[in-house]
C-alpha cells in the first residue's frame, strides 16, 4: 500500500478548530519528515517541518506520536505543523485579509530525516476556512461608520460584540468572523487608515465609536440590552475608553490592552485625554537591529501622565483582561493589575485577569503562528512582540475559550456549553 495522509475533517476545517493528521501505509518504524506549507494572500510562504518515526504497524498519528528532535518542534504536538509555521521572509506576520477565501494548507510526507529531506512519499491539501457556511458578511457604511458585520446562521437576535484591532489600522475581519462562527453578531470596526477615515492616528473622537455602539444596540439581529467589546493592543485601550464613557456596554474583553490612553489624543464632547508620554531613549536595539520597546511608555501613575489614565471606574460593565506575560510591546500585566486596583478602589467588581506565561503581545485566534517581530507603524521600525511559540500557541487556544465563555456569560446569561449548537 502506498503511504497516504489522512485528515479529519477531511477536506476543510475552520481556521480556529483542530485538524487531526495521520499517515498510513508506511513501513514499520520508517523514519519520515512531515512538512506543512501555506502561502498568504501576498504569496509569502510559511513552512514548518517535523521528524517522525512510524509505529510497528506503519501508522503515524500525530495525536499519539511525538515528533523527534531536529524539526520545527519536538514532542507530542498534534497541531505543531500549524502553530510552528514560520515565514520564509523575515519579520512577516500571517494575517487574513479576505475572509471569504480559505488558506490552502499543503502537507507532505518526505523520506528520512536528512537535510534537505528526501523524496515525497505522500501529499495532501486542506482548506482552512474563516466563514462557517451560513454566516453572513455585511459591509457597513452607515453615517461615518466603516465596518463589517458578521451574523451567524439562523434567526437572531444574537449577542453583539464590537471588535477592534490596534495601530495597524485598516479593517481586519478575521477575528470577528471566527467569533461569529460561534454564535455572536460581531462588528469589525475600522477607525483609521481605511477608506475615507483619517489616514493617521493623531486624534480619535469617541463619538465615532459611540455611533458604532448605537448601530449595534439598534440592530434587529443584536440581542440587547447591552453589547460586548473586544480589543487587542491599541484597540484594548479604545475599548476601555468606550466602556468608561459610553452607555450600552455590558462586557469588555481586553487582549494585552492598556488602561492609559496611548498613541493619540482622545476626545469626547468636552473631555480630552492626552496620550501617555513616551521616552524613545528607553528603546533597546538588539544586535540584529530589532527594537525592544517595552520600557518606552511613561508610568500612568506618576506626574502629568496620570491624566492619560482612562477613568474605567465610570464603566458599568464586566471586564476581562487577557495578559501575555512575555508581552514586549508594553507592560500588559501591570496595566491589568492597575486597572483592577482602580476598579476595586471605587467599589466596582474585581475584573477577571487571565495571565499566560510565555505568551507575547499578539494573542490571536487559535493556530495563527506566533509573530516574534514585525514592523510597528507608530515606531517606524521592526520591534519584538515577545512570546515563546509553543506557550504562545497554547495561550491563543486558552484565551479564545476564555473570551467566548466571558461573552456567553455576560451577554446571554448562559455558560457557553449550553448555547444552541450551530
Amino acid at each position: 500500500v502506498a503511504p497516504s495522509i489522512r485528515l479529519s475533517p477531511a477536506a476543510r476545517s475552520l481556521f480556529d478548530e483542530p485538524l487531526a493528521i495521520a499517515v498510513q501505509g508506511l513501513s514499520p518504524r520508517q523514519r519520515v519528515t512531515l512538512r506543512a506549507s501555506l502561502r498568504d494572500e501576498t504569496g509569502e510562504l510559511f513552512q514548518a517541518s517535523a521528524r517522525y518515526q512510524a509505529g510497528d504497524d506503519g501508522e503515524l498519528d500525530l495525536a499519539h506520536c511525538p515528533a523527534l528532535p531536529g524539526g520545527s518542534f519536538s514532542g507530542l504536538e498534534p497541531m505543531g505543523l500549524l502553530w510552528a509555521l514560520q515565514p520564509q521572509k523575515p519579520f512577516w506576520r500571517l494575517v487574513k485579509r479576505d475572509v471569504q477565501s480559505p488558506f490552502l494548507l499543503q502537507l507532505e510526507v518526505l523520506e528520512g530525516h536528512q537535510e534537505p529531506p528526501g523524496r515525497v512519499l505522500a501529499q495532501a491539501q486542506h482548506e482552512r476556512v474563516f466563514l462557517r457556511d451560513g454566516v453572513r458578511r455585511v459591509p457597513v457604511r452607515d453615517g461615518r461608520i466603516r465596518a463589517t458585520l458578521f451574523l451567524p446562521p439562523g434567526n437572531g437576535p444574537f449577542p453583539g460584540i464590537i471588535d477592534l484591532y490596534g495601530t495597524g489600522g485598516g479593517l481586519p475581519e478575521y477575528r470577528a468572523c471566527l467569533l461569529a462562527n460561534h454564535g455572536f453578531a460581531v462588528l469589525a470596526l475600522a477607525y483609521y487608515s481605511y477608506e475615507d477615515l483619517p489616514k493617521e492616528m493623531k486624534e480619535l473622537r469617541l463619538e465615532y465609536f459611540e455611533e458604532a455602539v448605537n448601530y449595534m444596540l439598534q440592530h434587529n439581529q443584536v440581542k440587547g440590552p447591552g453589547i460586548g467589546l473586544l480589543g487587542i493592543s491599541k484597540g484594548g485601550d479604545l475599548c476601555t475608553s468606550m466602556a468608561s464613557f459610553l452607555k450600552g456596554i455590558t462586557a469588555t474583553a481586553l487582549i494585552n490592552g492598556s488602561v492609559a490612553n496611548v498613541g493619540s489624543v482622545l476626545r469626547y464632547k468636552d473631555i480630552t485625554i492626552p496620550p501617555l508620554g513616551v521616552n524613545l531613549k528607553r528603546i533597546k536595539v538588539s544586535k540584529s537591529g530589532i527594537a525592544d520597546i517595552v520600557d518606552v511608555l511613561n508610568n500612568p501613575l506618576e506626574g502629568p501622565d496620570q491624566q492619560s489614565f482612562i477613568p474605567l471606574e465610570k464603566a458599568e460593565c464586566h471586564f476581562l483582561f487577557i495578559v501575555g506575560q512575555d508581552d514586549h510591546n508594553w507592560k500588559s500585566e501591570f496595566f491589568a493589575v492597575e486597572g483592577s486596583k482602580r476598579l476595586q478602589a471605587h467599589g466596582k467588581e474585581k475584573p477577571e485577569i487571565v495571565c499566560y506565561p510565555g505568551a507575547g503581545h499578539y494573542i490571536e485566534p487559535p493556530f495563527f503562528p506566533m509573530c516574534a517581530a514585525s514592523m510597528h507603524l507608530l515606531v517606524g521600525k521592526h520591534v519584538q512582540w515577545g512570546g515563546e511559540p509553543k506557550a504562545h500557541c497554547e495561550a491563543q487556544v486558552g484565551a479564545w475559550q476564555q473570551i467566548q465563555a466571558f461573552f456567553h456569560k455576560h451577554l446571554t446569561g448562559k455558560p457557553s456549553g449550553t448555547s444552541s449548537k450551530l
